[in-house]
Formats: C-alpha cells, structure tokens, sequence
C-alpha cells in the first residue's frame, strides 16, 4: 500500500464535466488518485462529506497595483483576498502598477515584487499602448499571459489607449510571437464625447455617468476589436463584456472563423444600474453596470455557454478615491476577488431553485437577486458549469500547462472546498483586501469556501489564512 501525503475523503467532485461523490489522494502536491473509495493510507487525512471540491478558481483579471501603488492594494493582500474565496491562481494586469509592465525591466520589477508574496500562482499581463510596439517581444520573452490594450481611457496617466492603428499593428505582432491579446472594448470617441458634453453642463451624478458609456460604445469597439484579429489573425479576448448583446457580437465572430473568446464578471450578473445610484462610488466601474434586462441577457449567455470565463476585474483603490460630489473622477473599480465563486454559486442556485418551482419568482426578485431564466437544461449543468468557467476555460484559452484548471490525476492539487449548504453575509470585517470596502457587503450569499488548497498545501482554512505565501510564477504555453 502507498501512503498519501493528503486524502480527502468523500467529497463531491466536481469537474468541469460532471460532480461525483470520490477520494482524492495528493502526493508532493500533485493528484495522484482519484476514486469512489482510496483504501491507501495518509500522513493527513480530511473527512469531506458533504462538501462540494471544485478546481481552484483562476481569476485571470485582476488589478493588485505592485509594484508602485500597493497602497491601493498589493499582492500580498490581493492574494489573500483570492485564497480566501477559493482562488489558486490569478493574472495581474499590466496598468495599475507604477511602473505599469510595458517592457522586459517594469516586468522583472513586477515579477520580483510577486515573489515571495503571493499566497496563489500567478501569471502577468504585458502592455500594448502606444510607443511599446517595439517591446512586445521582450515582454514575451519574459513570458507573459498576454498583451492588454484599452480602447478607451485606461484611468491611468501612463497607460495610453490605443487607436485601430496601434491595435492593428500589437495584434499583428502578438500573432507572430504566438501570444493573445485582450481588449478592454469601449470607444474612446464615444465616451469622451458623451463626457465631455456632460461635464460641459455640469452633469455629474452617477446618472450621468451611467448615461456617458453607452452599450452602444461597447458595441462599437468589440465590432472593431474582432473585424482586426480576424484581419491579422490574432488570438483575441474581450474582457468585462457587460451586456447579452456584445456576448453576442462575439459569438457571430467566432461562428465566422475569428479566435475570440470573452469574460464576464460577477458584478454584471448580481448588480445592475439601480445599484450604482444606490450604493454610489463602491458599484463605480467601466464598462459600467447595466439595465436589469441586459442583465438578463447577459445571464443567459453564460447558461449557454457563449461566455468562456469569469473574472473578478478586482480593481481596488484607497477609500478616498471613492469619495466626491464628481462621479466622473471618482475611481471606477469593484473590489470582489474573494466572493467571485459564492457569488456564482448564489446565482445559478436562484435560478436552479426558480426553474423547478416558478411560484419562486417573485421571491428571487424581492431578494433583489437577478431575475430567473431558463437555460435551456444548462441549470442543471450549474456546477460542472462554473468549473470551466473560473477555472477550466481559463487554462485552456490561456495555454496554462496541463497541471492546471482540471481536477485528474496528474494535475495539481488546486481546490475549493465548498460548503453549499452555508448561508452568510458578506461582512466588512470577514473581507482580506487592504481597504476593506466592496458593494456586496450586507448581501446573503450561499456556499462558503471552507478550505483552499494549493498544490496540496491548505492555504486558507476557516475564515483564516494558515500558511506561509508559496505562489510560483507561471508561464503560458507558447502557442
């Protein structure tokens, strides 16, 4: 008989195909068995019975501000917050850091203050602004995820939009050297304009600014973004796609032969509009959120698939910069890494329960949760379901090794362990982040994560984070 480093035992397993009752055997940190009944014995051994043990979520868009700006969060603190809410692995945008990763020295910065750090893996975004043409391939070199552009204003004085020129000419280039790029879609010929004529006549509530991005401004540049790489032939990504109708201006481009793909995040499919003249500067963010009936939408192109994965887009700030009598120049950011997978979980269980029983309705509306829908069988689907979408999809449209985002032998051992018989509420004092604001405080959520594992060690284990920071940097596959 072998002896296992670590065994759960009877946990519900859920791939991102199926969810069955098994054991899972871990030995120097990888899955080395994974059965209905492990009879070998462990040096330690974990009863899971009645838990779910999903893959660990990979949260492939987050902004932790290091090096530079790590009082506005910082990857120690970010990292927490991720292991917290069941996170093995994230990916750290390139513009929020000072100096923000747009050539070979502003990465080895990045990556030295990642070190030593993170409780999670972690991989890294390289730039695509104007002027850093010329550094992409170091950037790749270096190895990073990708290369992220913003077709409109980044909010970061050193991090430029690009204009269809330079994002032709990047996405010519990220094709050569075999790298994706992903587009943070809103025109910038829009939105200024819509801006400017509001600050012009001093219109500067939240209303205001909802009314200044437009989905058709999405639209426009989603339009562009995929007209381009399927013109240059790159790899491309739509991050934060806040509405049903831009979801669905991916998956036409897709069907006609474009490699794209695109995120939602969670605050699209738990918040709407109503809740950022509500709550105010804390539900600020861009593009911003959406009427309730694109909500829905958007809800029912993740029941069907059409989305590929789900980031947090973590963009925090210091308290300060939430405040004013200007919405326009309030920092627009959501703070939610550490709730992604229970916000998720309380989702889709809203509309499982509202499926079998639509008397239940009124109810999910009452309890301010989105809307139900159906989702043509894809709710019964719910759990596998989230899998691909925070972790499974993630590695494979990102080109991680194959250790990473499964649930088989052989990969690592990165897991949630969650409890979704657990009802709790968002407290203020629970959250990890170094500021401790979010808009989803005071909500009820459904399905705590109690234990998150990473590589077989436990990192965060009831409501406490237990071990020492172990993240390793983690390079894509090249394509």
């Amino acid at each position: 008989m072998k002896e296992f480093d670590f065994l759960l035992r009877g946990g519900t397993v859920v791939s991102h195909e199926l969810e069955r009752v098994a054991d899972i055997g871990i030995t120097d940190g990888k899955i080395t068995a994974l059965e209905s009944a492990v009879t070998d014995s462990a040096r330690e051994v974990v009863d899971a019975t009645g838990l779910h043990i999903f893959p660990g979520l990979i949260d492939s868009h987050v902004h932790f501000n290091d090096p530079g700006r790590a009082h506005w969060e910082g990857i120690e603190t970010g990292s927490r917050a991720l292991a917290a809410g069941g996170g093995t692995m994230f990916f750290d945008m390139p513009l929020n850091s000072s100096p923000p990763t747009l050539d070979a020295a502003s990465f080895d910065k990045k990556l030295l203050a990642a070190q030593d750090k993170s409780f999670a893996d972690f991989a890294l975004w390289g730039g695509l602004v104007p002027g850093n043409l010329d550094k992409l391939e170091e950037l790749a070199a270096r190895g990073v995820i990708g290369f992220k552009a913003f077709m409109s204003n980044s909010g970061i004085e050193d991090f430029s939009c690009v204009d269809d020129g330079t994002l032709r000419e990047g996405m010519k280039r990220a094709a050569q050297l075999g790298k994706l790029v992903a587009v943070h879609a809103e025109s910038e010929e829009i939105t200024n304009s819509l801006t400017e004529q509001r600050l012009y006549r001093g219109e500067v509530t939240a209303r205001d600014y909802l009314d200044s991005r437009p989905v058709l401004a999405e639209l426009d540049a989603i339009g562009r973004a995929v007209e381009l790489a399927g013109e240059t032939g790159c790899v491309l990504h739509i991050v934060h796609v806040s509405s049903g109708a831009g979801v669905a201006l991916v998956a036409g481009a897709k069907q006609s032969g474009v490699n794209v793909t695109c995120e939602t995040c969670p605050h699209y499919l738990v918040l709407t509009e109503a809740d950022v003249e509500k709550i105010g500067a804390l539900a600020k963010c861009a593009p911003p959120l959406r009427p309730k009936s694109m909500q829905d939408s958007l809800w029912e192109y993740v029941g069907n698939g059409a989305v590929s994965t789900i980031g947090s887009d973590h963009s925090p700030s210091p308290p300060e910069m939430k405040t004013g009598e200007n919405f326009f120049k309030i920092w627009g950011g959501i703070s939610g890494v550490q709730h992604t997978l229970s916000l998720l979980l309380t989702g889709f269980g809203l509309r499982g329960q509202a499926e079998r029983d639509p008397a239940l309705a009124s109810t999910v509306e009452n309890a301010k949760a989105p809307s139900p829908l159906r989702f043509a069988g894809a709710v019964h689907d719910a759990l596998p379901l989230i899998a691909r979408l925070t972790s499974f999809n993630v590695a494979q449209r990102f080109n991680l090794p194959g250790t990473k985002g499964r649930l088989a032998v052989g990969a690592d051992a990165d897991l949630a362990l969650v409890d979704l018989r657990e009802k709790f509420p968002v407290r203020t004092e629970d959250l990890f982040y170094r500021h401790r604001q979010s808009p989803y405080v005071g909500r009820a959520l459904t399905g705590r994560v109690v234990r998150t594992i990473l590589r077989g060690q436990t990192v965060f284990r009831d409501g406490k984070i237990i071990s020492a920071p172990t993240g390793k940097f983690v390079e894509p596959i090249r394509r």
